[in-house]
């Protein structure tokens, strides 16, 4: 029998993502896999995205039955390993049988034959037990209980009174599969509450957020399936409640594209404009809320690599918008702007629901590359802002050294801006009706915006307000 589309598929990706350090979500969702029926592409979902959030926890499962250690099996094995362990431990509708017997074959279809018989031997250890890892299922069970009992978001959380020691810290991290040394810095900026809300949320399926140009594109929507629940933060934003958005011709034409609804504040807080700067545009999401917003306006898009901008370019079908190709650090325009907008290049920490992968790669070491990189963006974007002119500068990252450090660095030496109040800004949109969150307080730290995921239902960002006197 040949392996199952949706195995052969996830295997593939999963290979992808760790030799040529690519994103699952963009594989996932691209042409090469849109042939596949739609209950095939659920199936490759559940397991890329589960092996990727889960991996530590499946890999110490496979160890504990495995007679070599996993450093010295070929990536192809080791993978093929993982895909029938998740879907052991995880998946109750999936006989073992199928997922043992289709790991071997792809194990085989890797070229790898030779070590068949020990993947076969290994998984068959590994299903005759039911003693499996605790961590595991406690966390499973857990979370799924929690899904069933909190559908509606909720704005504030507990923090407890103290710390948690040692052994509280790597429970944390061994139950929700991240690795230790991040969820340390987590309780340190956050508190052990909110690391264990960001680490249980990174565990979940994160909402599917478009947002609504009008009416008229969501009653196309419904006729196509998809019921759209209101925005947990925006009043222009849309959470898929039922139906695929993928099928639907909205999303195929490019007409709606998938934004978490953190991305969307962010190009909502830029404001309005007569001249528009996005210094880091791609893939596009928050051009395209800040042109949709500004029609008057024109804005200047300008992305670094070639691809991305011709990509960029086929998604926005917006007359307003002119892209670029080019360095913000080198652009060679005399033009100033009176909206900048800064997206830097980050760490992605705070989008792990979305790109597991990320905890996986990411080092401490590249924090301090990442800043370097992210000052003398803001440094550049700066010198193109108008007198009078804000900037706004944002990442999606949960890290110090990548927000306020930066922001701080930059002003340290550059007394003609001064840092903008987040929580007025708020105020005004929670005014107007565009913002719809009622906790505003929860939305800020200090001066600057931030969203943390499992305190909120959305994205983990940061942003600052600067102001040209």
């Amino acid at each position: 029998m040949p392996i199952s589309p949706a195995r052969t598929a996830a295997f593939d990706i999963l290979l992808k993502v760790e030799r040529e350090a690519a994103y699952a979500s963009d594989m996932l969702h691209s042409p090469a896999y849109e042939q596949l029926s739609s209950q095939d592409h659920g199936l490759t979902t559940e397991l890329v995205m589960g092996v990727l959030r889960w991996r530590s926890l499946l890999d110490a499962e496979i160890e504990r039955f495995s007679s070599q250690k996993l450093q010295k099996l070929d990536l192809e094995v080791l993978i093929a390993l993982r895909i029938a362990a998740y879907q052991m431990l995880a998946l109750d509708r999936v006989p073992a049988r199928a997922a043992v017997n289709e790991s071997v074959d792809l194990v085989k279809r890797a070229k790898k034959r030779s070590a068949a018989t020990f993947v076969n031997a290994l998984l068959r250890k590994i299903s005759d037990h039911t003693d499996w890892t605790q961590d595991f299922r406690k966390a499973f069970t857990e979370l799924r209980n929690a899904l069933e009992d909190d559908s509606e978001p909720k704005s504030t959380v507990v923090i407890l009174p103290q710390g948690p020691t040692p052994q509280g810290l790597h429970s944390i991290a061994n139950r929700y599969a991240h690795p230790w040394w991040l969820v340390e810095r987590w309780i340190n900026q956050y508190g052990w509450q909110r690391a264990r809300e960001i680490c249980r949320y990174d565990q979940q399926v994160p909402a599917t957020a478009i947002r609504v140009p009008d009416a008229a594109t969501e009653a196309e929507l419904e006729k196509a399936g998809v019921i759209l629940l209101n925005g947990a933060l925006l009043k222009s934003a849309g959470r898929v409640g039922k139906g695929d958005l993928t099928r639907a011709s909205v999303f195929r034409e490019g007409r709606v594209v998938i934004q978490d609804e953190a991305s969307q504040l962010i190009a909502v807080l830029l404001g309005q404009g007569e001249k528009i700067l996005d210094c880091c545009a791609a893939p596009g999401g928050k051009t395209r809320v800040i042109a949709e917003r500004n029609p008057d306006a024109a804005v200047v898009a300008v992305e670094l690599h070639p691809h991305r901008a011709r990509l960029l370019q086929r998604r926005l079908p917006i007359k307003n918008v002119e892209v670029i190709t080019a360095d913000i650090r080198n652009l060679g325009r005399d033009s100033t702007f009176d909206r900048v907008l800064a997206d830097v290049p980050c760490s992605g920490t705070g989008t792990l629901a979305r790109h597991p992968e990320i905890k996986w790669r990411l080092k401490l070491e590249d924090l301090r590359d990442l800043q370097s990189l992210q000052v003398a963006i803001l440094r550049s974007a700066m010198s193109y802002v108008s007198p009078g002119g804000r900037l706004l500068y944002s990442t999606c990252s949960l890290e110090t050294e990548e927000n306020e450090s930066v922001i701080e660095q930059v002003l340290a030496n550059n007394p003609a801006f001064q840092v903008i109040d987040a929580g007025s800004e708020l105020e005004r949109l929670r005014g107007s009706g565009e913002l719809v969150w009622d906790d505003i307080g929860s939305l800020t730290s200090g001066p600057y915006v931030r969203t943390i995921p499992g305190v909120h239902p959305c994205d983990g960002f940061f942003a600052a307000m600067l102001e040209k006197v």
